[in-house]
């Protein structure tokens, strides 16, 4: 199943890995093991963030996926299914609001 991963990451330990010129290594290691999709770096609330596209098979692939960042950087980690337009033609709507509407 295709999810967004959302990635907060804490002002420490960030700034010392910036600092001391390991931030860029532990991110590519992070991404080369996971391989997602897509990535996106960006601002969450303020703070460093990221978004990362990947595919989760089962539920017992989500700590393979989130411990690296919560071990690496302390980051928060938040997952989000993410449907195509073709799933959602799939999802029959139609039907749900003749059920529930």
């Amino acid at each position: 199943m295709r999810m967004l991963m959302n990635i907060t990451f804490p002002t420490e330990p960030f700034n010392s890995a910036a600092r001391d010129g390991t931030v860029g290594p532990r991110i590519k290691r992070i991404l080369d093991a996971q391989a997602p999709q897509a990535v996106y770096f960006t601002e969450r609330d303020g703070e460093r963030g990221a978004v990362l596209v990947v595919d989760v098979k089962e539920a017992s692939d989500v700590p393979s996926l989130a411990e690296p960042w919560f071990l690496t950087f302390d980051a928060l980690v938040e997952f989000r299914i993410a449907m195509t337009p073709d799933d959602l033609a799939h999802a029959g709507l139609d039907v749900l609001g003749k059920v529930w509407g």
